[in-house]
């Protein structure tokens, strides 16, 4: 009994019954247990307490005081009893919870979150994802107006950092699970040497941590989804919803900005004025309406690709300016026509305003000339009011 007593203190309060040696483990446990009387109960009871208050001291140790607690646990001789008899136990407890865990299937809502960010160009390898996607929504939302560049280049230039900061902490939160993934293993693996772990109990553990950190990667994901959406809702769905100018409405603001070529910042009126006109002009076609909102983005949108290539807009002032010449001198010479005819209703000649309207088969050009070369006919008569 003496010997019993010496091996249950050298392991640190692991009470092993020893009758003629370690006999199938349990055996011996019960027969120290159960097979003693009188002074040996007493014993047992002390050797309890003992083992409870070393556990709960385990937490108050040092670490080199645990290191030394486990180097002779490790190296005494009756630890593979000890082993069997865990091992037994074990056996016996495990039975109930034996394939109680199975593996859970995959989270719906973090398939959907990877789905999009996938979609997106978000996730996933850099091979123009990002920038493939905001092409295709801006070619649907626009159909090829002249500042698509700039939204599209804006757009792109969002997505690129909401992608750097999601991969960022992406990285960060794969490098927290695996540094405590690979704390945990290695305390697992350590423990196996003095209480029996399988791999499959260890792989159970690694799914179990991973399922925790979880939450924590569905976050992220769902707010990187949160800005996607509001960066869509800002570059290309309020895109969708605009409809462009018709012809003769942008023929009408084009005809203003490049007259006003020197200040063209028209005046609350004028905007008022130019919606009325351009909405009758649209409302012939497609039945809406353009407001004074919608004048002023076009007008400040027009100064902007202006400014940024005026070279390429020279040409279309020209023939604007062009334009704009050829129906102020029709308005003059309808004018001098008018205030150039006889009062008298018996003249003879009356001036009509048919006679100065273009011909459809003469050009501008033809017209341009006539007039500032002499070539137009002139009124055929004089001052006394008398035909020549």
């Amino acid at each position: 009994m003496d010997d019993q007593t010496r091996i249950m203190h050298a392991l640190g309060g692991v009470g092993l019954g020893v009758q003629g040696g370690v006999q199938g483990g349990m055996q011996g446990v019960q027969v120290a247990m159960h097979g003693h009387e009188g002074a040996d109960g007493d014993a047992r009871k002390q050797d309890i307490g003992d083992i409870l208050h070393q556990i709960m001291a385990i937490t108050d140790q040092s670490l080199d005081e645990a290191q030394a607690k486990k180097h002779g646990l490790n190296c005494h001789r009756m630890k593979p009893a000890l082993f069997s008899v865990l091992c037994e136990i074990k056996e016996k407890t495990g039975l109930s919870i034996r394939g109680a865990q199975e593996e859970d299937p995959p989270d719906p809502q973090l398939m959907r979150l990877d789905n999009m960010l996938l979609a997106e160009g978000v996730s996933g390898p850099e091979k123009g994802g990002g920038s493939a996607a905001a092409a295709a929504a801006a070619a649907a939302a626009a159909g090829g107006a002249s500042d698509n560049s700039i939204e599209h280049s804006d757009y792109r230039a969002k997505l690129s950092q909401i992608r750097q900061i999601y991969h960022t902490e992406l990285e960060k939160y794969e490098q927290a699970c695996n540094e405590f993934t690979t704390h945990v293993m290695n305390l697992l693996r350590e423990q196996s040497r003095t209480r029996p772990i399988s791999p499959k109990e260890i792989e159970r553990m690694v799914g179990i941590i991973h399922r925790k950190f979880s939450s924590i990667q569905m976050q992220l994901k769902q707010s990187t989804c949160e800005a996607v959406m509001i960066l869509r809702s800002r570059f290309l769905d309020a895109r969708r919803k605009r409809r462009n100018f018709s012809k003769q409405a942008t023929e009408i603001l084009n005809e203003y900005f490049y007259s006003h070529l020197s200040n063209p910042y028209p005046s609350e009126e004028a905007k008022e004025e130019l919606a009325k006109k351009c909405s009758i002009t649209v409302s012939q076609g497609v039945g809406s309406t353009i407001t004074v909102s919608q004048v002023s983005n076009w007008f400040g949108n027009k100064r902007i690709r202006y400014k940024k290539n005026i070279g390429k807009f020279q040409e279309e002032a020209n023939l604007y300016a062009a334009k704009t010449a050829v129906t102020a001198a029709h308005a003059a010479a309808v004018q001098n026509s008018q205030a150039s005819s006889p009062s008298t209703p018996n003249s003879g000649f009356q001036m009509k305003d048919e006679e100065f309207q273009l011909d459809s088969a003469e050009s501008k050009n033809s017209l341009l000339t006539n007039m500032f070369t002499g070539g137009y006919p002139t009124a055929c008569y004089q001052s006394d009011s008398r035909i020549q």
